[in-house]
């Protein structure tokens, strides 16, 4: 009985193994074929040449065409302040709403009320507002500027951002706050000093959601920006030209787009686990 057993765990266990390398493979080959067309003269980027070395000569003149200057390095930069700087805002400002309606009772309109009317905000297409934020951003002459895109990116992750915090500060038991003004601390020095350290893999965790959403996000990106603050989204969507779509320059964008999410990403991944599996997987 003990062989068969042991016989079943085994091919049980190589089943697993084997439908999870497939997975891990066909979840790769996207980003690895990405790659390798990158490294791929313009002469050979039709052919289905997939080892470097043995099938073709690799070569970095796709990155340097994009690294030297002009377009790529500018789309990268305001991409990455942008993401910043919105991340950062919505952050702040969903922190303070998650907290106050985490800890303080409304009467006339019921916290769990005002919770669903935030969120329901981020189910708004931003399309049906696309033109207001338009005309907006233009009475202030706000085009093309960066804080054109951090104020809408962090207006769309707001919502979001709230109702994240709000059930992150839930899980906070409320005593530890109520031992902190029984010795004298006001609810803004609880907040500072117990409340957010204890929220830390929460918030790392809506930062970096945030952070995501804004990095990728074109609509507003391809609206409110035409030649200084373009983002690297609107770059890899202006790839397509009028004869043919410039698949080196596409490898290459591309490939930059994602290293900064997936950086992030692994150097918080302890924050990130815990704070998505201390509240947020409820609503």
């Amino acid at each position: 009985m003990a062989k068969k057993r042991n016989s079943k765990d085994i091919l049980a266990w190589t089943l697993i193994g084997i439908i999870l390398i497939a997975y891990l493979a066909w979840t790769l080959f996207p980003f690895a074929w990405m790659f390798i067309t990158s490294l791929k003269s313009r002469a050979i980027i039709y052919k289905p040449y997939f080892i470097p070395y043995f099938q073709f000569q690799p070569t970095l003149e796709n990155w340097y065409n994009v690294l030297k200057g002009g377009y790529g390095p500018r789309a990268f930069i305001n991409s990455l302040v942008v993401a910043v700087l919105s991340s950062l805002l919505s952050l702040i400002l969903g922190a303070l709403e998650g907290y106050g309606l985490s800890r303080f009772k409304f009467r006339k309109w019921k916290n769990r009320d005002i919770a669903v009317f935030i969120l329901s905000q981020r189910m708004m297409p931003p399309v049906a507002v696309i033109i207001p934020y338009f005309l907006i951003m233009r009475t202030f002459a706000l085009l093309d500027t960066w804080w054109a895109l951090i104020l809408a990116h962090s207006v769309f992750n707001l919502p979001l951002s709230t109702w994240l915090a709000m059930d992150f500060f839930n899980e906070i038991p409320i005593d530890v706050e109520d031992s902190a003004l029984v010795d004298g601390c006001t609810y803004w020095g609880t907040f500072l000093r117990v409340t957010l350290p204890l929220s830390i893999p929460g918030l790392v965790a809506i930062y970096i959601l945030c952070f995501i959403f804004s990095w990728n996000e074109l609509l507003f990106a391809l609206t409110l920006t035409y030649n200084k603050a373009y983002t690297v989204p609107v770059l890899i969507a202006g790839t397509l030209a009028f004869q043919q779509m410039a698949w080196w320059d596409l490898a290459v964008y591309t490939t930059l787009a994602i290293i900064p999410p997936v950086v992030l990403a692994l150097m918080f991944e302890k924050y990130l686990v815990r704070g998505l599996t201390l509240g947020a997987v409820k609503f």
